[in-house]
């Protein structure tokens, strides 16, 4: 979550049962950093790093997370206009995962074509495979479920066969307050791709349908942060 997940927060969460840790969500340009001091601007948290800092911020996040949890996975979820900045990110010393956000729903970030309007470039696939071919890490694309005017499953077959290693799905449904448990597990019927699915894990009866969707993993924010969890994650 912008402005929240830092290193400090991830270090104090890992050990209630965390094997990955997502560091973000970053913005890696100038498009997308001017959109996140306008989100600033109108009282949002969001992390805020000029250009020639960001890069080197996340690096001694990765190694402040490694530290002290070498055996857990690393990731940044960023945002770019184009791939070159995502491609410097994953090549980052020790970050095991770079996470394209195809996510953020901020109107500031979706005025420049980022966050879950990427769903709509044309150049989708060829974005992602640019980065899958340029790394040294994992890759991992987070979409949002259910945007209108998308197809979540034409999506998820893209994101495949561009190469990604990881469809992290927040399983949003517009006008229904918990996760599309249903889509969830088309999608994992019908993908090889590890699914990771989001949204809704905030109880034991939501995390057993989350589970029992298929996914090969689940995320885990906003309850954490709001210390409204009734379950112990190591449980399961």
């Amino acid at each position: 979550m912008a402005g929240i997940t830092n290193a400090d927060f991830l270090n104090k969460v890992i050990p209630y049962g965390f094997n990955v840790a997502t560091l973000g969500g970053y913005s890696l340009d100038e498009s997308t950093i001017e959109a996140s001091k306008r989100i600033i601007e109108r009282g949002r948290k969001e992390f805020d790093f000029p250009l020639d800092v960001i890069f080197n911020h996340i690096e001694n996040e990765v190694a402040s997370i490694k530290n002290v949890h070498s055996d857990v996975k690393v990731s940044a979820n960023v945002r770019a206009t184009t791939p070159q900045p995502i491609i410097e990110a994953g090549n980052i010393k020790d970050l095991d995962i770079i996470e394209i956000n195809c996510h953020c729903r901020q109107n500031e970030i979706l005025a420049i074509g980022c966050g879950q309007n990427m769903l709509n470039r044309p150049d989708l696939s060829d974005f992602i495979s640019q980065v899958v071919d340029n790394v040294k890490s994992e890759v991992s694309v987070k979409i949002r479920a259910n945007v209108e005017s998308v197809d979540t499953f034409e999506i998820a077959d893209l994101i495949e066969n561009a190469g990604a290693d990881y469809l992290h799905v927040d399983a949003m449904k517009k006008g229904v307050f918990e996760a599309d448990w249903e889509l969830l597990e088309k999608i994992c019927n019908n993908v090889d791709i590890k699914v990771i699915g989001n949204n809704s894990v905030n109880s034991q009866e939501n995390l057993k349908k989350m589970i029992s969707t298929g996914v090969d993993g689940f995320s885990i924010a906003r309850s954490v942060i709001s210390g409204n969890l009734d379950f112990n994650i190591t449980n399961f």
